[in-house]
């Protein structure tokens, strides 16, 4: 009857004209049982307002007689879930939900990504199609899902959960109708081996935007001079050795060694890996982090501590203005790296982190099993080079041994 419909974006009923009559149609949840929508027309295309996912059924008739009634079911079905480009972190965390969304609805996947991302990814999901912006041909699905930060959602037609309230990562979920329990992808690293013999912990300090930063004027330097004394060396690994913008720029740390760089993603998850524990921002080398499974020593006053993945050893002031990117009732400036939506231009201006202390962070870094472990042996170690020392130097020198007089 030329009817022609699609979950590419929602629940999409495309209907000719005809002679004489109107068709009649009804978009239906058959999950929840509830009618969401219901119109007549004589030609013309219906679309849902809710364009994540839903268990829709399309109900179609012609002059009260039922002509097409279709329950979506993605089980074989060519399914795309696309995410945005130019973001690490966002993707880290996203991309979990995906194959938790295949292995549900037994689909065949393919998701859209930036070209660097698919390279951390595509050698661990031999099930999953790995596809650029530019390789997708809409056309070729049944459905569509589009993850992302959705900030003028106020109708929720694009996320069920306004993302500010439910996390970053856990918006894929809900988005995705999966079960939102946080779960870190698998990583491809082509060279697993250890880069430095030495125990080593890997920084990353730069970010996106100031309110970001660590703003504590000694924050690294005293702790990367507390790390150092416990005999660790110190690896920034950072794209950039600078960044920042107008009169505001950020340099990497004194004291730590530089690995900046355009270096693959997979170069530095391998540094990462193997180092005893991670320091960083709420930032995408965070989120690489977490999908490498080390310690992770999160210092975040930016957001709230249910945005980001779980850790033990996440650094926060709370008796500091915080957590402005996930309070709804503030817009956040992509286009202002100076953001701060609540102090800018005063003297609290970024005092979620500037009053974040080093020793905050320390005494943190203090409750690492790794940490606790390489403090114990280089004590041990300082103490036995002492007590060697000092055994040497009670002997003297070879001019004060009396000599034998001669007969």
């Amino acid at each position: 009857m030329g009817i022609r419909f699609d979950f590419n974006f929602g629940a999409r009923v495309s209907l000719p004209e005809q002679a004489g009559g109107e068709w009649e149609v009804h978009l239906r949840d058959y999950s929840c049982d509830v009618g969401l929508f219901s119109t007549r027309m004589v030609a013309g295309t219906v679309s849902s307002a809710k364009k994540f996912f839903v268990p829709f059924e399309i109900v179609v008739a012609r002059d009260g007689k039922e002509v097409l009634r279709h329950r979506m079911d993605l089980k074989g079905r060519k399914v795309l879930v696309q995410f945005p480009v130019g973001t690490l972190g966002d993707l880290m965390g996203w991309f979990p939900y995906a194959t938790r969304f295949q292995e549900v609805h037994g689909c065949e996947l393919s998701v859209s990504m930036g070209a660097p991302i698919i390279e951390l990814f595509k050698d661990e999901y031999p099930n999953i199609r790995f596809l650029t912006p530019e390789q997708v041909n809409t056309s070729d699905f049944y459905a569509t899902y589009n993850i992302g930060l959705f900030f003028t959602d106020s109708k929720c037609e694009y996320q069920p959960y306004d993302f500010r309230y439910v996390g970053l990562h856990r918006t894929a979920g809900f988005i995705l109708g999966v079960d939102p329990k946080e779960f870190a992808p698998r990583l491809a690293i082509k060279d697993d081996t250890r880069p430095i013999p030495e125990r080593y912990v890997v920084i990353a300090t730069q970010s996106t935007t100031q309110s970001k930063y660590w703003n504590n004027v000694n924050g690294w330097r005293e702790t990367i001079k507390f790390l150092k004394d416990n005999g660790y060396r110190v690896i920034c690994i950072d794209q950039k050795a600078v960044h920042g913008a107008g009169t505001t720029w950020n340099q990497i740390p004194h004291g730590c060694e530089d690995q900046t760089g355009d270096r693959p993603l997979s170069e530095r998850a391998r540094w990462i890996k193997h180092a005893d524990f991670f320091i960083g921002l709420s930032s995408g080398l965070s989120w690489l982090a977490w999908a490498t499974g080390v310690p992770i020593v999160m210092i975040s006053g930016f957001t709230h501590p249910f945005n980001e993945f779980d850790t033990p050893y996440r650094v926060i002031n709370p008796h500091t203005c915080n957590s402005c990117w996930n309070d709804q009732h503030v817009m956040f400036d992509h286009h202002d790296f100076m953001w701060c939506p609540r102090h800018k231009g005063t003297a609290q201006q970024f005092e979620c982190t500037r009053l974040i202390q080093p020793k905050q962070v320390t005494d943190t870094i203090r409750c690492i099993p790794a940490f606790k472990e390489q403090a114990a042996a280089h004590a041990a170690a300082a103490a036995w080079a002492n007590a060697s020392a000092g055994a040497v130097a009670s002997l003297g020198s070879a001019t004060d041994i009396p000599q034998i007089a001669s007969v």
